[in-house]
């Protein structure tokens, strides 16, 4: 197969430039301007689209097992091929709970049918009640990519510390959901506006600055490496950046909804704008792309979390936090960080493809020679608007909005797993 007349953007060497792409065997075999098909060869022209190495998100939520009315691994598969992800990394809180080898292996075992690379986090605690550590070693052994309690702050100091120890002792990622409860009245909805609008207490950015100050600082101390998931507040971003600053090994991830939106959308849009951390002030909108910009924030990644439209009918209070994002997080990033000057294209590429792999060690996310033909194509001019989706669920604020930039192809080990 070739690909014919992309732009293609490399995250490796920083540049775009219009070339010819050949895959054969499922790998990169060789660019160049003006590759001659062979005999029988397909060739697809993609002139005025771009070429990327396909997208990685390394934080969704596919609900399997457990809680498929919500999400499964197939619907969850096509959801991502749809967005032009290649690659998913699943959180661990299934049900059961993947802290043990048997329901990691399932999920692993059913993602091998589908188009896309889907893998799988192991739990830090058993039973995601942060009390004993689940066996680092044995889930690594069996496939887990990183490790983290998403969903669940862990809240004894003395945990984290050990559990950070082990996972420098195995060079392993320890990611965190960063909101202590003690400060938590209402989850979902911002402390401040949003919550005077409904009524109630919310959650303030001291719940995030909190767990983040104690983290990066254990992190610093103890040489592990971390992940703070879905960054929401300006202090917390602060905080990475002073951690890196002084050496510490600590990552970030943003979504694109705590890029674009406000709690402004939490009162507009109700519970279909409630997520863990919420939606917070503009001025932490814009500290979030300050990070981007400043490499503070490493990773762009969706917290891909399905629910069914019974359980967002439910009132502020009592409804699920979470909205889906896989099939909008490209045009979210064009449309919201590159359209605007914020990053230019090859950046947003490498927060969504080349930095996840490196941080979670998947040898992904290039445009080398001899490398996984992972790719993803689309068009940066066209505008669009999301109605309907792959994702079983449709638990989303931007149903409606306009956007721009929409993936056209993705290409997973050489087959084409979407195509518009």
């Amino acid at each position: 197969m070739i690909i014919k007349n992309g732009l293609l953007i490399d995250p490796i060497k920083e540049m775009t430039y219009v070339a010819d792409l050949r895959i054969s065997d499922g790998k990169i075999a060789e660019i160049a301007e003006n590759l001659a098909a062979f005999e029988g060869e397909e060739v697809i022209d993609v002139s005025g689209k771009c070429v990327a190495p396909g997208l990685i998100d390394g934080h969704v939520h596919f609900r399997d097992p457990g809680f498929t009315y919500k999400e499964d691994i197939h619907t969850g598969a096509l959801s991502a091929a749809a967005g032009g992800f290649t690659t998913v990394i699943c959180m661990a809180n299934t049900k059961p709970v993947v802290d043990n080898v048997e329901t990691l292996k399932y999920v692993l075992d059913t993602g091998k049918n589908e188009k896309i690379n889907v893998l799988q986090a192991g739990a830090v605690s058993v039973g995601f009640k942060g009390e004993e550590m689940t066996n680092f070693e044995e889930l690594l052994a069996n496939g887990a990519t990183g490790l983290t309690d998403d969903g669940i702050p862990l809240k004894d100091e003395n945990f984290v510390r050990r559990a950070m120890e082990r996972a420098k002792e195995l060079d392993v990622v320890l990611s965190f959901h960063e909101e202590d409860p003690a400060f938590i009245t209402n989850n979902g909805v911002n402390r401040g506006k949003a919550s005077e609008f409904f009524g109630i207490g919310g959650s303030p950015e001291e719940a995030e600055i909190s767990l983040v100050k104690r983290d990066c600082e254990l992190a610093k101390e103890i040489g592990a490496k971390i992940n703070v998931q879905h960054i929401s507040s300006g202090k917390a971003v602060d905080l990475v950046r002073q951690a890196k600053a002084a050496g510490a090994n600590v990552y970030a991830e943003a979504t694109p909804h705590h890029f674009t939106l406000t709690e402004d959308a939490c009162i507009k849009h109700g519970t279909l704008a409630k997520m863990n951390p919420p939606l917070r002030t503009e001025e932490d909108r814009l500290a979030i792309i300050k990070g981007l910009q400043d490499g503070t924030i490493d990773m762009i990644a969706t917290d891909h979390a399905p629910h069914s439209a019974e359980e967002k009918a439910k009132p502020i209070t009592d409804a699920p936090s979470g909205i889906i994002g896989l099939e909008t997080s490209l045009a979210l990033g064009i449309t919201s960080l590159v359209k605007p000057g914020h990053l230019s294209l090859v950046e947003l590429i490498k927060k969504m493809s080349l930095n996840p792999a490196e941080i979670y060690g998947l040898d992904k996310g290039t445009l080398n020679i001899g490398k996984d033909a992972d790719l993803v194509i689309f068009d940066t001019e066209k505008c669009w608007t999301p109605e309907r989706y792959y994702s079983k669920a449709a638990n989303t604020p931007f149903t409606g909005a306009e956007l721009t930039g929409e993936v056209v192809m993705t290409i997973c080990g050489g087959e084409i797993a979407f195509k518009k």
